[in-house]
């Protein structure tokens, strides 16, 4: 039999008092101790975030008085009898005795802004806030409540990883909780990441890194191995800021860096479309389609209804530089739209964007090609729309993660093409593209496509498999640029706009392929004249096509798309014209 710990610990931490003045670690300023307390411990001067105690998150996070502890399991103390220049029973009640905690770690149910949620806050004070079996207990016991309540679970860490003391029953708490967070994702519960200041070793390997939608405090630092011991077994002097969390950002490892007083509204951002997917599920209909639009637009034509026009003419329209991208509808079209970043496997891709926004109350999860304006720096560092492999990744990620919380995938498709260079190709251009398609066939969740601007070949395919695919009045679709069908096809690129006819890419033809199911109207002079109504009329079609589609089974969805597909190519008619044969499109 093991010896377990279950001797009173007392209250679970005192409230620190605060102190006359407080000097910043980072920049060495003195800060007057109540404005540093009413600042949530973040220097006024350099914008440093101190450390904070797990007493201290619940009581920033939480709603007061909405908090109940909750107890883990018994586990074993001092497993191992270790013994380094101290007994490890001494360690342990030493850092009991300063904190007031039984261990590293502190788990409560409680609401944040209304919303409920189960959070477990991680306190480097205690022993680096390593990862033993009572810290490993209490998360698994988190996400048991987080399973059984069926509510959100947030994880708030702080540690420098498994506890040596603990030796290989340490090692096993991260398989522990991972299982654990693998619970929660086959049953549909948003699992949330806050990192902190230090987050390393075992806990970066596991559940750190396991949730869907991982925030960063500014400055934070995360990794598997530190810094000093990659140094030390490299030999490489490593860069400024490696592992920090603006680094971590830009290498797609984390969603977004959120600064502690925004921390709350953010994290109640998630809660509101985790809540408000489940309850869409539970057979909540979308806003009937038929009825007013609230921006004052007018009704959604019928297919075919676009004015017929010169195909060159449509391209370069289809072209222009202040023609509104995704960031740009983003938020004119939703509420509350937070934007998520990142392939959490190398890279953060400008040319995709993608995050929850809410749509006349009810939560899409909005991803797009953002080519970025009229700003010719700014387009270059969007790469023109046109995608890497870690924008593809990173589409499929949050196209996963609204699947696993019911969340209808509106995607805006304006891109030339996928990105043609070298790292591109290095990165696995063709297979994250083709595993876009392969997931997109068998979402079980409404998927809508819209083509804003140019569809450019399979970098438009790989956001554009859905349910229903919609066109704007001067929008393009083709399996190549003008450009390039006139250079191999004509021997001269002068021939592009006699291509652009050929390939029968404008609106109308779509419709009348089958390939576009509705053509939604803009501004009479393009959508780049008027922005505000380009976006209401879009608001229009979305929620009429997503009133039809929000009902549908997972099954049924599924099979009708992929019988859309199957039937293109399929069915020639008598008169030689293409049939469309998908369900719902006229013949």
């Amino acid at each position: 039999m093991v010896e377990t710990d279950d001797r009173p610990i007392g209250p679970a931490v005192a409230r620190e008092p605060v102190t006359d003045w407080v000097r910043c670690t980072r920049c060495s300023e003195l800060v007057y101790g109540k404005r540093f307390a009413r600042a949530l411990h973040v220097c006024p001067d350099c914008g440093g975030h101190a450390r904070l105690t797990a007493r201290q998150r619940l009581d920033q996070l939480l709603d007061p008085g909405s908090e109940t502890a909750l107890e883990p399991a018994p586990t074993p103390y001092d497993p191992l009898d270790f013994v380094d220049s101290r007994p490890y029973r001494e360690r342990l009640a030493e850092a009991r005795a300063a904190t007031g905690m039984a261990d590293a770690a502190l788990a409560v149910r409680g609401r944040i802004e209304g919303h409920p949620v189960v959070v477990a806050a991680m306190d480097f004070r205690f022993l680096g806030g390593s990862l033993g079996c009572a810290v490993g207990a209490l998360i698994a016991r988190a996400a048991e409540e987080s399973l059984r309540e069926r509510v959100p679970l947030l994880i708030v860490t702080a540690s420098g990883g498994a506890r040596m003391q603990e030796g290989p029953l340490a090692l096993m708490q991260m398989a522990k909780t991972a299982q654990a967070l693998a619970e929660l994702d086959e049953a549909g519960i948003l699992v949330l990441t806050l990192v902190t200041d230090p987050t390393y070793g075992g806990v970066a390997a596991s559940f750190a890194t396991l949730a869907d939608v991982i925030l960063i405090e500014p400055g934070a630092r995360m990794g598997f191995a530190g810094p000093r011991v990659i140094e030390q077994t490299t030999g490489e002097r490593l860069p400024e800021g490696f592992q920090t969390a603006e680094f971590l950002l830009a290498h797609g490892m984390v969603d977004a860096v959120v600064s502690r007083a925004q921390l709350r509204r953010t994290v109640a951002h998630f809660l509101r479309v985790a809540q408000a997917g489940r309850d869409g599920a539970d057979g909540e209909p979308w806003p009937d389609g038929d009825g007013e639009d609230p921006a004052g637009a007018a009704p959604t034509g019928p297919p075919g209804a676009a004015r017929a026009r010169d195909p060159w003419e449509t391209v370069r329209l289809a072209r222009h530089p202040d023609r509104p991208s995704a960031l740009d509808y983003a938020g004119r079209l939703l509420e509350d739209f937070h934007e998520l970043h990142g392939d959490r496997l190398a890279a953060d891709c400008p040319a995709i964007v993608g995050g929850f926004g809410l749509l006349d109350g009810r939560p899409v999860m909005l991803i797009g090609h953002h080519k970025g304006g009229g700003d010719l720096d700014e387009r270059r560092r969007r790469h023109f729309g046109m995608a890497t492999p870690a924008g593809f990744r990173k589409a499929a990620r949050l196209m996963r993660l609204a699947a696993k919380l019911g969340v209808p995938v509106v995607t805006l498709v304006d891109t030339p093409g996928a990105n043609p260079g070298p790292d591109a190709e290095r990165g696995g251009q063709a297979v994250a593209i083709a595993e876009n398609l392969r997931l997109m066939s068998g979402l079980p969740v409404p998927i809508v496509a819209v083509v804003t601007g140019e569809g450019g070949s399979g970098g438009a395919l790989a956001l554009a498999v859905a349910d229903h695919v919609l066109i704007s009045e001067r929008g393009v679709y083709s399996v190549i640029s003008p450009e390039g069908c006139a250079a191999i096809l004509w021997k001269d690129p002068a021939a592009a706009p006699t291509a652009a006819a050929a390939l029968r890419m404008g609106p109308t033809e779509l419709s009348a392929l089958g390939v576009v199911d509705t053509i939604v109207p803009e501004p009479p002079d393009g959508a780049h004249t008027g922005p505000g109504e380009a976006a209401a009329l879009l608001r229009t079609a979305l929620r009429s096509v997503l009133a039809e589609l929000r009902h549908l089974p997972p099954d049924r969805l599924i099979r009708e798309r992929r019988n859309r597909y199957r039937a293109f190519g399929t069915a020639p008619t008598h008169d030689g014209e293409l049939a469309r044969a998908h369900p719902g499109a006229a013949s």
